[in-house]
């Protein structure tokens, strides 16, 4: 007996809308499409730098619970707060 073979669905020519792929490629295998990918040359340069600060334990524990309850890291937190700080003291 042989594999059965999978019958995938056809990609379509465009999408009206992003919502539109993004339901589509949660549903489908980017892998089952792979006549349809050409390699490409791109060059990206990085240029975020990161900063480190000492913060107390106790400060860094209710950060990290915060962070949690809203989904996110405690970085993005953190420089959430700092722009919302610095905007506020702007004004």
């Amino acid at each position: 007996m042989g594999k059965d073979k999978i019958i995938k669905e056809p990609l379509p020519d465009n999408f009206n809308s992003i919502a539109e792929a993004a339901e589509f490629w949660d549903s489908h295998s980017l892998s089952d499409y792979e006549e349809y990918q050409k390699d490409i040359d791109i060059e990206v340069e990085l240029k975020k730098e990161k900063n480190y600060f000492a913060i107390e334990k106790d400060l860094s524990d209710i950060v990290d619970k915060v962070a949690l309850s809203k989904g996110i890291l405690p970085e993005t937190l953190i420089n959430l707060w700092l722009k919302e700080k610095i905007i506020e003291k702007q004004i």
